[in-house]
């Protein structure tokens, strides 16, 4: 397990009592250059419901559908919550190892639809 981010600073900053004032921290920021992929906008309308899903639970402003989403910043809690929003409002029972086999928006819109047609079949 990784950070998603660094924050390089010339010192910790901190309270009048020497501790460290995590209010004071710098936040990262979450921008496109850190990634290894151009941004990608969604083509279909499942990978739009599956992109804002993943923009809300990692609370970024978009997200490409080629984006990875454990390199966006997710973990197995917020995986927990992208799969239950999936299964409410695709209506599709998915398991937790989906997210993990298919990472990104493209890879889990084709296998949330194939899910689909063998549940209706």
């Amino acid at each position: 397990m990784l950070p998603a981010v660094f924050v390089a600073l010339n010192a910790l900053p901190l309270t009048a009592n020497g501790k460290l004032d995590r209010r004071a921290l710098p936040t990262p920021e979450k921008c496109r250059e850190r990634f290894n992929t151009s941004m990608v906008p969604p083509r279909t309308l499942e990978e739009e419901m599956l992109a804002d899903i993943w923009a809300a639970t990692l609370n970024l402003p978009q997200v490409g559908i080629y984006d990875n989403f454990f390199s966006l910043g997710g973990h197995s809690l917020l995986a927990t919550r992208i799969i239950s929003q999936i299964r409410s409002v695709f209506s599709v029972e998915l398991p937790m190892r989906a997210l993990f086999d298919h990472p990104t928006i493209a890879d889990l819109a084709k296998y949330i639809i194939e899910e689909i047609k063998a549940q209706d079949a």
